[in-house]
C-alpha cells in the first residue's frame, strides 16, 4: 500500500502564512482519512484517484470543521479576535472551494456531486442537532449517535463506490472509527470548565444529577468547581474510557474479518494512534486488547 501522505499534501492548500499568523485551525480528521485512503487503496480501480478522493474529501471536512470553530457570540471582539474569525470565514471557503477545483481538473463531476449532497447532510444534521441542544431534547446516547454521525456522513459516500466486501464493511468501521474520535474529544472536554457546555459529560449529568445540579446546568450559571465535581462524582471520564476501548475492540475484530492482512495491520496501527492521543490514559484503556 502507498504511504498515506495526505497532511504533507494538503499543506500546499492550507499552510498560508496568513492563516498561521492569525488564527488556528482544526486538525485534519487523519483517522478517518487514514481509514479512507486504505479502504481505496486496495480497490484496484480506484488506486489511480485513492489520493485524490482523499485529498478533497480532507479539505472540505477542514472547511467544515474550521467554520464550526467561528465565535458566533455577539460580544465585542477585540482586534485579533475579530481577526482570527475573519480569517477562519476566508479559510473555511477557501478549504471548501478548493475541493471542487481539484475535482472539476481531474474530471470527478461525479464525486463533486456525491461530496456536495454529503455537506448538504451535514448540515442538516447540525440544525437538527443544535435544536435539540436548545430544546433540551437530548440523552447522553442521543447526543453521542449525533455527533457520530456528524463525523461519518462525509465519508459514507464512499459505500457506493467501494466494490464487494469492503463496500459492506466499511459504514460498520467507519462508524466505529468515527465513534472512537468522538469519545476521545468527550473526554478532553470533561476536563475543560470552558469546553464542558453541551458535551456529553453535560448531557449524562442532565439524566443522572441532582434537581440542584439540572438546574445549574439549564440556566449555565455554574458554582466555583462544578464541572470538576459533577464529572468526578459521576466517574465521566472512566464512563467514557471504558465506551472508547469497547468500541476499539470492536473495531479490531471487525477488521479482523477481512481477508486483506495490510487492511487489518493499517486499521489496528489507526486505531492505536487514536488511543495513544489519551494522555493519562486509565486502566480501562491500558488493558492489552
Amino acid at each position: 500500500m502507498k504511504t498515506y501522505r495526505i497532511p504533507e499534501i494538503a499543506q500546499k492548500y492550507i499552510g498560508y502564512d496568513m492563516i498561521q499568523a492569525h488564527t488556528t485551525l482544526p486538525d485534519l480528521a487523519n483517522a478517518r482519512l487514514r481509514l479512507l485512503y486504505a479502504f481505496l487503496s486496495q480497490q484496484p480501480s480506484l488506486k489511480g484517484v485513492s489520493e485524490l478522493y482523499t485529498l478533497a474529501v480532507s479539505l472540505v471536512q477542514l472547511g467544515m470543521d474550521t467554520h464550526d470553530l467561528i465565535d458566533t457570540n455577539d460580544e465585542q471582539l477585540n482586534e485579533p479576535e475579530m481577526r482570527s474569525r475573519q480569517i477562519r470565514i476566508l479559510a473555511g471557503d477557501y478549504f471548501s472551494a478548493t475541493f471542487y477545483q481539484l475535482l472539476a481538473q481531474a474530471g470527478q463531476i461525479e464525486m463533486i456531486s456525491k461530496i456536495s449532497s454529503a455537506v448538504s447532510e451535514v448540515n442538516r444534521l447540525k440544525v437538527t442537532l443544535y435544536v435539540r441542544m436548545r430544546q433540551l431534547k437530548m440523552t447522553a446516547d442521543e447526543y453521542l449517535i449525533m455527533m457520530r454521525e456528524l463525523r461519518s456522513t462525509m465519508f459514507l459516500i464512499f459505500s457506493d463506490v467501494l466494490e464487494g466486501e469492503h463496500s459492506r464493511i466499511w459504514p460498520e468501521l467507519l462508524s466505529g472509527i468515527s465513534s472512537c474520535e468522538v469519545m476521545l474529544d468527550e473526554i478532553a472536554r470533561s476536563k475543560s470548565s470552558a469546553a464542558f457546555d453541551r458535551s456529553w459529560a453535560y448531557w449524562h449529568v442532565m439524566q443522572v444529577g441532582t434537581e440542584d445540579e439540572r438546574q445549574q446546568l439549564v440556566q449555565r450559571q455554574y458554582e466555583p468547581n462544578f464541572v470538576s465535581n459533577v464529572v468526578q462524582k459521576y466517574n465521566v471520564n472512566l464512563q467514557l474510557a471504558k465506551k472508547l476501548k469497547q468500541t476499539a475492540d470492536a473495531v479490531i475484530a471487525l477488521a479482523g474479518k477481512l481477508e486483506s492482512d495490510e487492511l487489518l495491520g493499517e486499521l489496528t496501527s489507526i486505531v492505536d494512534a487514536l488511543l495513544n492521543k489519551q494522555t493519562g490514559c486509565t486502566p480501562a484503556l491500558n488493558e492489552t486488547r
